[in-house]
């Protein structure tokens, strides 16, 4: 009996450690970029789609805006295409545009019904819809990659009336431009623009990487949190750089326009979603302002 109620009391104070947070950040809008292994792994898949329930059940207001890079590749290579990339950007000319057209928006509905299953209502939608977003074309170092786009303007409108109806929205990354042309569009660009578009008080990246390190020889150099000016101060001694350094710079963009926090996550970590914002020491790195207390101080 005394183990049993060792057990319980555990469970108790694993919820009275979440408390504070639910409370800080009810009916706040946290925007939660899914991508990586996360996406491919049907266990990562469950306990995703599990944690991103939850915060909507405990009162949270999430957007999922997800990839789908490996399956469009897979399907690339299925019909005969050859997969091309140019300094890491797909290569997205009409017949490859139709492809991931179609996979961002198999892989969307597949989203939509596992959080149905767990007795949410989602809606699935793309950047086209409600002219959500807008794009113009993008160069790879002045070479033409095709239809890849660069947000432009966001349109929040149809997000705010699916979390004003309750729903909870999921979003694949295509835009439009000027001429109703479709775009592929990066994930991370997207979910980027749409937390800055809602001021949302939270941008998570679930990727393959645990976070930032001071070294990256020493696994216990993990750096929990990171004010702006100290994430620069890194960039410029050469401490952030590499494959990186484009995603520290997009989470200093967003924390600048108006989000308070952006985390880096390593979503092959089952529940990391839950693991970083409801508990005092997290997992990974979260990005924050100058003028933000930092909780782990």
């Amino acid at each position: 009996m005394d183990r049993n109620m060792d057990k319980y009391l555990e469970k108790a104070q694993v919820l009275i450690e979440a408390l504070p947070y639910i409370q800080r950040f009810n009916r706040r809008i946290i925007v939660v970029k899914y991508g990586g292994s996360a996406m491919t792994d049907e266990g990562l898949k469950k306990s995703v789609i599990e944690d991103v329930t939850l915060l909507k059940l405990v009162g949270f207001k999430p957007i999922i805006v997800h990839g789908g890079g490996k399956e469009i590749s897979r399907w690339v290579s299925k019909v005969g295409m050859e997969p091309k990339f140019i300094n890491g950007f797909r290569v997205t000319d009409e017949d490859t545009m139709e492809i991931v057209e179609m996979v961002l928006n198999k892989v969307n509905k597949s989203l939509v019904d596992k959080v149905l299953q767990l007795g949410v209502r989602a809606v699935g939608i793309s950047g086209k819809d409600g002219g959500l977003l807008k794009v113009n074309k993008k160069y790879a170092d002045g070479k033409d990659i095709g239809y890849v786009g660069d947000v432009s303007c966001v349109d929040p409108k149809i997000i705010y009336d699916l979390l004003e109806k309750d729903f909870l929205p999921i979003i694949a990354p295509i835009g439009v431009d000027d001429d109703y042309n479709t775009y592929n569009v990066n994930a991370d660009d997207a979910a980027s623009a749409i937390a800055k578009a809602v001021k949302a008080e939270k941008l998570a990246f679930l990727s393959d990487v645990e976070g930032v390190y001071m070294d990256l020889e020493n696994p216990d150099s993990l750096i929990s949190e990171l004010h702006v000016g100290d994430a620069k101060k890194l960039i410029t001694d050469g401490i952030i750089n590499g494959g990186m350094l484009p995603k520290i710079n997009n989470c200093i963009d967003v924390v600048e326009n108006g989000v308070r926090r952006v985390h880096i996550l390593d979503g092959r970590i089952p529940h990391c979603l839950l693991l970083e914002i409801f508990t005092n020491k997290g997992i990974g790195t979260a990005i924050l302002d100058d003028n933000e207390e930092k909780y782990n101080d």
